[in-house]
């Protein structure tokens, strides 16, 4: 069947409700060809229905890279990116968007809300809902019902194209995507406050897209990516310098790990005030080091003391070799060559006599 044919029947499909069959035909359309920005924002919309937030992201990317003029893309964008949350990200789009919508209403009702939203980030003010107009336009009552709350479908996971990693440093995260051989020019990757959009389209081959909702927020201009020959490198920097347990906001826990700290460095010696009994305070302070040297630890106290005295005093890749084989392994291997454990997964190496289990949850 014709792409246009399809794209009658997803247009179809829209108008009766059924965003998942308008999805689905859309994509059809796009793999027929030629994939135009106008398939790519409509997919947009079908997946805000569906409440597939960072894939109309992703698609109103594509649809932008196609048209840099076309307004829907940009409106489809800031309204996928408000439900996620992204509130700055929104406000870019959407006042870009506005600037080729001459004088569109409805962007500047959704950067009112978008700014509202932001401003009540910064000063936990309440938000005030915004109401549709009386009167609108078709494609207007379907952008602005694009908005409202849907029952989101979840369709049963597929296994990814590409198998990816990640561990944490002290300012970034950085995902390894385990994509063998794909061109540069095939990959195109987006930084949100708390998204990230990776599409990998080599042709003759399944399009791979990757759109978590991140653990944490991070600082898009500071993030960047490698296409290497073996892998794809994405290194995320983070907003704040907390431990990611997981790269998806999904398995984020209800209380954030504990910052990352670098050792500091050694603070001035207090001066102390004089007295008429004078204590040798230079004497005190070495007894008092002496002690917590000789100090006999056990157990786990002991093991996070050996951890902190070897990592007090290493370089940056030992440090990353130390994170990386102690999370790999689940806390039973710790190396501190960085060459060795780098380009490989860090199998769990357990006591003798004792059997290394999967944790489920």
């Amino acid at each position: 069947m014709a792409a246009s044919d399809l794209e009658s029947k997803a247009k179809e499909a829209f108008v009766d409700d059924d965003f998942e069959l308008a999805a689905e035909l859309y994509t059809q359309a796009i793999d027929a060809g030629p994939a135009t920005a106008d398939l790519y924002a409509d997919r947009a919309q079908a997946h805000i229905k569906l409440g597939n937030y960072t894939e109309a992201v992703a698609d109103a990317n594509k649809a932008i890279e196609l048209d840099p003029t076309m307004h829907k893309a940009y409106y489809r964008k800031g309204a996928a990116c408000i439900k996620l949350e992204e509130y700055q990200t929104a406000k870019a789009a959407l006042e870009l968007g506005s600037s080729y919508a001459n004088g569109d209403s409805r962007f500047t009702r959704l950067l009112k809300e978008c700014e509202e939203r932001i401003a009540e980030e910064a000063s936990q003010a309440p938000v005030k809902n915004v109401e549709p107009p009386a009167t609108a336009t078709v494609e207007d009552q379907e952008d602005v019902a694009n908005m409202e709350n849907t029952q989101a479908v979840v369709e049963p996971p597929r296994k990814p194209k590409y198998r990816h990693d990640f561990y944490n440093s002290a300012t970034d995260v950085v995902l390894t995507i385990f994509a063998k051989g794909v061109p540069a020019d095939s990959v195109v990757i987006d930084f949100g406050e708390q998204m990230l959009s990776v599409s990998i389209e080599v042709p003759g081959e399944e399009p791979y897209h990757f759109q978590p909702r991140l653990f944490a927020k991070i600082i898009p201009e500071k993030c960047k990516y490698q296409v290497l020959s073996t892998k794809v490198e994405i290194r995320l920097a983070k907003a704040e310098q907390v431990t990611w347990t997981t790269l998806d906001y999904s398995g984020r826990p209800k209380a954030l790990p504990q910052k990352i700290t670098t050792p500091a460095e050694t603070a001035p010696r207090p001066s102390y005030p004089s007295s008429k009994s004078k204590k040798d305070w230079d004497k005190l302070e070495a007894e008092v080091k002496k002690e917590e040297k000789e100090e006999k630890l056990d157990g786990d106290a002991a093991l996070n003391k050996f951890f902190r005295d070897i990592y007090k005093d290493a370089d940056e890749d030992m440090r990353r070799a130390m994170m990386k084989s102690f999370v790999e392994s689940n806390g039973t291997v710790l190396s501190t060559n960085w060459k060795d454990v780098g380009s490989k997964k860090v199998e769990g190496s357990p006591p003798d006599g004792m059997e290394l289990k999967k944790w489920e949850y």
